[in-house]
């Protein structure tokens, strides 16, 4: 019997409920997380005790404009992780509007849209999205990688603009190439919106940024209500993004891993059909029979309830790990 994927990769408890608790413990390939994490600065003990301040926010909305080029960090608002930006990014947009979003993404776009009372709709690229208010692009995009050259994001943001509209880049794996962001260009009309966690790491500790003009990011940072970002998390994410040695040397890094990966998906008969240098997306006949194998051997991957002939792999993160891949997949 056929077993729907869960929504999300990283659910280790249903991976436990339908194939049980391996005797070596799970390979976690279902998300795209970094898995060479920033390492963890001592976090002075007042960040634990006492309520963020402003001082502090401002100086990770400082780190994060140098490390983005963000001509001003009143264009940043800070939040718990950028799923809470997501969902608030459709209120803010007040009455119901048409909005296209540019897929197959990731689902919560579409879910947060339609839980605001708006009219969503998939369309396949940015010239299909016709008379709409509202258009989302994740870019590059989860889950096969695909691209939309800056400059004609920025077209489109001009040109939804004149009509009052908006468009919101979701620029969760853009830390891995710089070049593609629009977070050094905020203009009326746009809304671009980053993760810390996974180029970082981090996931668990919850950050992300929205970029807009001073206005957007006022009325986001209200809706998010006071203290919306912990103190450790505010320190951890400071120090991060103001290293920038730790960044360049891990871009790299994380190119070489995921050409491993491809090829060691090929060479058992997947075809890559694209990903970031956090995943890869590969295609096979037999990709639910393979996510069934994988998972009896304790390593998950991301499987798609709408198109079972893909799945997507995050990385090994030492040679253990992929030699454990290596095996199953053989």
């Amino acid at each position: 019997m056929a077993v729907n994927p869960p929504p999300h990769g990283g659910d280790l408890l249903a991976a436990e409920l339908r194939w049980g608790r391996p005797q070596e413990g799970w390979l976690d390939l279902s998300t795209g997380i970094n898995p060479w994490p920033y390492p963890l600065p001592d976090i002075p003990a007042a960040a634990w005790r006492r309520l963020p301040g402003a001082a502090e926010d401002r100086a990770l909305r400082h780190a994060a404009a140098a490390a983005w080029n963000v001509p001003d960090p009143a264009m940043i608002v800070a939040a718990p992780g950028s799923q809470p930006l997501i969902q608030a990014v459709p209120r803010m947009a007040g009455k119901a509007c048409k909005v296209a979003v540019i897929g197959p993404t990731y689902a919560e776009h579409a879910r947060a849209w339609s839980a605001a009372g708006h009219d969503v709709r998939a369309v396949a690229s940015a010239d299909e999205a016709g008379d709409a208010d509202a258009v989302v692009a994740v870019n590059p995009n989860n889950p096969d990688g695909r691209i939309i050259a800056p400059d004609r994001l920025a077209d489109l943001a001009e040109r939804l603009h004149r009509r009052q509209g908006l468009l919101v880049v979701d620029e969760a794996f853009a830390e891995t190439c710089p070049q593609v962001s629009l977070a050094s260009q905020p203009r009326p009309g746009l809304v671009v919106l980053r993760s810390f966690g996974k180029f970082h790491g981090l996931a668990g500790l919850r950050l992300g940024f929205a970029i807009a003009m001073p206005d957007a990011t006022a009325r986001l940072a209200e809706m998010l209500g006071p203290w919306a970002v912990s103190g450790p998390a505010l320190e951890v994410g400071r120090r991060a993004l103001e290293d920038r040695a730790w960044a360049e040397a891990t871009r790299p890094r994380l190119a070489e891993a995921a050409a491993a990966l491809a090829r060691s998906l090929e060479r058992v008969g997947f075809q890559v059909m694209g990903g970031t240098t956090l995943f890869q997306l590969a295609r096979h006949a037999e990709a639910a029979a393979r996510h069934d194998r994988l998972g009896r051997a304790g390593i998950l991957a991301r499987a798609f309830a709408d198109r079972p002939d893909l799945l997507r792999f995050g990385l090994p993160g030492d040679a253990a790990a992929r030699t454990r891949l290596d095996r199953a997949l053989g």
